[in-house]
């Protein structure tokens, strides 16, 4: 078939176009068609399952750490009774408005029986925070080191809670060192007590 035949070809009449030709056309009518289709129709559906992908993706990670912790909801949930519990014994730690003097009593006693001699015992004024009141005592004692430790020892022994702060250990003035010589402690003792709901507010 020569190009001069392709001028001759009558768009009227296909059926009478060479065979190669014909396959030609129908090969290009096919391309043209699948073009549009492609862009009409498929590309919008292959975004929308891209998207669909994507979002299934983002449902799985979210599907996956809820799981998780659904699985680990007993846990937390005996966590947070083990931690009411010990919040609990720690607040009947502290101790309330009534207990305050006959704590106070057993702070002092508790220097006497570790042998210091107290040259300061002062309560300051109640200091508030958020849920509890900070009870502040300056100390001034005196008497042998491991007389300070076993002063320590029974503040850390009493049954509420008490903190020592600022500690200074010196040697009185006059006083010459050695083994057995008296020391002078200074610090700031605290203990706390627990505010109801009705003195917070």
């Amino acid at each position: 078939m020569e190009l001069s035949e392709l001028n001759e070809l009558d768009l009227n009449n296909i059926g009478e176009w060479p065979v190669p030709v014909k396959a030609i056309a129908i090969v290009l009518l096919c391309s043209v068609a699948g073009a549009a289709i492609y862009y009409l129709d498929t590309a919008a559906q292959l975004e929308r399952l891209d998207t669909a992908q994507a979002k299934e993706l983002e449902l799985r990670k979210t599907f996956e750490t809820k799981q998780k912790k659904a699985a680990s909801l007993n846990a937390f949930r005996q966590q947070l009774a083990e931690m009411k519990e010990s919040f609990g014994a720690m607040l009947r730690q502290l101790p309330d408005k009534t207990e305050v003097a006959a704590l106070l009593v057993d702070v002092s006693q508790t220097g006497l029986a570790a042998g210091l001699e107290f040259e300061l015992f002062q309560p300051e004024g109640e200091k508030l925070k958020d849920f509890y009141a900070e009870l502040p005592i300056n100390i001034k004692v005196t008497g042998r080191y491991h007389e300070f430790g076993s002063f320590i020892s029974g503040l850390a022994a009493l049954p509420r809670i008490v903190t020592i702060h600022n500690v200074k250990i010196a040697s009185p003035a006059g006083e010459r060192g050695g083994e057995d010589a008296k020391l002078q402690l200074q610090a700031q003792v605290k203990t706390y007590r627990y505010l109801d709901e009705t003195a917070t507010k």
